[in-house]
């Protein structure tokens, strides 16, 4: 068997560490800056709304190479309609089943820009057990230094529009509540040193 030099093996080393590093995070997600809203009709009258915390995220995000990588948890039984019933209600089995699934997951690595500005995001939602595609469109976004943490910030607001049944999300549609939920994603992410 033919050896390789030793300096091969060195260069294809560094190689990798550098893929490597070049996907790992370079931006932290702001938990305090970071939530998913959400708006639901029913009865063809009032929109119901609530939000849910962020858990846990990742971020690589390339504004000059126009690419990017996210990975966002969501925290299900945070839900906050703002009545304590109806966040019980959500959580439940006939709804969200948090018992069973505590947590939704929003993966991409497609991201679409205009110029410097992301105007897209596809990715897929995973939530009670099921994966489907979503596209996030940006309603705006930006990138700035931060006068406070004297770091540069980036973020945005993002909707998308999905039909919860895709989810086995079911409670309600037999009387009123309707199957279309639009979803409010604001994000913030700082800038790793």
């Amino acid at each position: 068997m033919k050896r390789r030099p030793a300096w091969v093996a060195g260069l294809g080393a560094a190689l990798l560490a550098c893929a490597a590093q070049a996907q790992a995070p370079n931006y932290a997600i702001d938990p305090l800056h970071t939530f998913v809203n959400y708006e639901n009709g029913h009865f063809g009258t009032t929109t119901n709304r609530g939000r849910f915390s962020m858990q846990d995220g990742t971020l690589f995000f390339d504004r000059a190479g126009r690419t990017g990588k996210v990975e966002i948890v969501i925290d299900i039984s945070s839900v906050n309609t703002g009545v304590a019933m109806l966040n019980r209600q959500i959580q439940g089995k006939d709804f969200f089943n948090v018992a069973d699934f505590p947590t939704a997951t929003f993966v991409s690595d497609e991201f679409v820009f205009d110029g410097d500005k992301v105007s897209e995001v596809r990715g897929k939602l995973t939530m009670k057990g099921k994966t489907h595609p979503v596209v996030l469109k940006a309603q705006k976004f930006n990138c700035y230094v931060n006068p406070l943490i004297r770091r540069e910030v980036c973020g945005g607001d993002f909707e998308t529009t999905i039909q919860r049944s895709q989810w086995d999300v079911m409670w309600g549609l037999q009387f009123g509540f309707e199957d279309a939920v639009r979803l409010l994603i604001q994000i913030e992410a700082i800038k790793m040193q």
